[in-house]
């Protein structure tokens, strides 16, 4: 679909179905009318071919399926490396093992890579809350001892701006297509200094799933609709008090939190959900810190309002027992999918996963949405709350990319087999199979957001239309929270964690005095990396 026609429609406000259905309807009409009519069909067939394995709803994909859609979507590959062209380069790769995806599809989509272009790949694999704590001390060190990374966006100050990365060859951009990626994942993420560094595999943000048959008439919430603010989901474990859940019988609950914050960074976002609809004001970019001073905001009444939430959740033991030991994979996979809550935030694995896991119960109830508003929002610029309603989504870590470290770009051929094998696992065909299948990331690309292509793996297009509109109202939102790319980011996010989780425990007397401590961590870290420098960086990547 072109760009152009797509800001156009949305800044009419054309709502989501009737966006979806037009450019589903443009990309049939320009698919026919092409000169290059043949070569859509033929890559029109190997997506096709792609989402029939396995299949929605014939079970979890297993490493011969990640092998048989390597293996298909490899003619980009063959268009730019002889066969046998990287005999002997040996390559070693990072990235993550969580919930057994990411690095297990990584291995399974290369292994035909590896087999035609005659290079092997060795794997580093990290738990989620073990990976910035091992990039870090690989950036201290200066012992960087992989070649190919796996990696957020918000890493790039502490890497391409060492000097850490490889600049991405013009081949690369033109293999993977790289314009067809949604506006907020182009330029400046991916890029330093002018220069691109990134293959992106991922369109992260974080949106609202819930469970449908928890509302309506005769519903065991009483509520006629699915709350849409947070103060009306902060109330609702007291309507489903001593009700049980309609699919397994078990207690029902409402918001499911995850209370095991520390997650090496990754589980500050989940607070983030419920902050940006009280702190994120529409007129104001920021809200992580003051732009001109580098002071957090972490500690402002919106802040101090999210955690206060959660607080109040916890001495009105609203959550299901030992909810202070789930991480946030426990409360999407274990507890949500399994069957237990009313609702989450997430990213969209929670969607890929409803279908198409064997461990989904919910896959036939579940609906999504932006996350929830607030009714109120703090005006940080004016130090006092405006009574009105405010959404926020908040776009989570900018989804993962690819990137290829400098220590491969003294050796043209090691350095060629790098990005090659980066390119594809980046591909065009091979990210729509990875968005609707459980691999750990989300559609990100224009074209993902065809829903007919999923309609053809198995998926019912009401489904689709929530699932997709839900990724793809959260990226276009005038107010979305857009993370900053500044060196620390996790330093920052890592010590809230551990901030956070002693407020829940009762070590700090109030919700104002663990944001203050938050606060006062983040003044260190700004203190100790540079702030004059922060203060540069954060404007920029807040466009200021």
């Amino acid at each position: 679909m072109k760009l152009e026609l797509y800001n156009r429609i949305a800044a009419i406000q054309a709502s989501r179905r009737s966006f979806m259905k037009g450019a589903a309807a443009l990309a049939a009409g320009t698919a026919l009318s092409s000169s290059l009519a043949g070569r859509a069909f033929a890559q029109d067939s190997v997506r096709a071919q792609i989402l029939q394995i396995p299949g929605v709803g014939k079970g979890s994909p297993t490493d011969a399926d990640w092998q048989k859609v390597g293996e298909l979507c490899l003619a980009a590959t063959k268009a730019n490396v002889a066969e046998g062209e990287f005999a002997g380069v040996e390559l070693t790769f990072m990235g993550l093992n969580n919930q057994n995806l990411h690095n297990f599809l990584f291995r399974g989509f290369l292994k035909p890579w590896e087999a035609y272009t005659g290079a092997k790949i060795n794997w580093i694999d990290l738990a989620q809350a073990d990976y910035n704590a091992r990039l870090q001390q690989s950036i201290a060190t200066g012992t960087v001892d992989f070649d190919i990374i796996e990696m957020g966006a918000p890493f790039e100050g502490d890497t391409a701006g060492r000097g850490l990365l490889d600049e991405m060859p013009e081949w690369v951009a033109t293999q993977i297509e790289a314009d067809d990626l949604v506006n907020y994942l182009k330029a400046p993420v991916g890029t330093w200094d002018g220069k691109t560094y990134r293959i992106n595999l991922d369109g992260d943000t974080h949106t609202f799933a819930y469970r449908k048959d928890y509302f309506g008439d005769g519903s065991i919430s009483g509520l006629a609709d699915v709350p849409t603010h947070w103060e009306d989901l902060n109330a609702l474990p007291a309507a489903l008090a001593g009700k049980n859940d309609p699919l397994t019988g078990a207690p029902a609950y409402g918001f499911l939190d995850p209370l095991k914050y520390q997650w090496g960074g990754f589980g500050f976002y989940f607070l983030e959900d419920r902050a940006t609809a009280y702190a994120k004001h529409p007129d104001d970019p920021a809200w992580l810190f003051d732009p001109d001073t580098m002071k957090p905001r972490v500690n402002n009444p919106g802040w101090v309002q999210a955690i206060q939430d959660v607080l109040d959740l916890v001495k009105a033991n609203a959550y299901p027992p030992d909810q202070l030991n789930a991480d946030p994979n426990a409360t999407a996979f274990s507890q949500f999918l399994g069957g237990t809550g009313a609702a989450l935030t997430w990213w969209g694995d929670v969607g890929s996963n409803a279908r198409t896991s064997d461990t989904s119960v919910v896959g036939d109830v579940v609906g999504f949405s932006i996350n929830p508003g607030a009714k109120k929002v703090y005006n940080h610029k004016a130090g006092a709350w405006e009574e009105k309603e405010n959404f926020a989504p908040n776009l989570a870590y900018l989804g993962w990319g690819v990137y290829v470290t400098s220590r491969v770009s003294a050796d043209e051929k090691k350095r060629k087999a790098a990005w090659s094998a980066a390119a594809h696992l980046g591909g065009k065909d091979i990210s729509l199979w990875t968005s609707a299948y459980p691999s750990g990331f989300q559609p990100y690309r224009n074209s993902h957001f065809q829903y007919e292509e999923w309609e053809a793996a198995g998926y019912d297009r009401a489904f689709v239309e929530d699932y997709l509109g839900s990724n793809l109202d959260s990226y276009n939102h005038p107010n979305g929270a857009i993370e900053p790319r500044i060196p620390g980011i996790f330093q920052y996010y890592s010590i809230a964690e551990d901030e956070l989780v002693k407020g829940i425990n009762g070590q700090y007397a109030s919700a104002q005095e663990t944001a203050d401590a938050i606060a006062a961590a983040w003044e260190k870290i700004t203190d100790q990396i540079g702030r004059d420098n922060q203060i540069k960086l954060y404007k920029a990547s807040l466009g200021m």
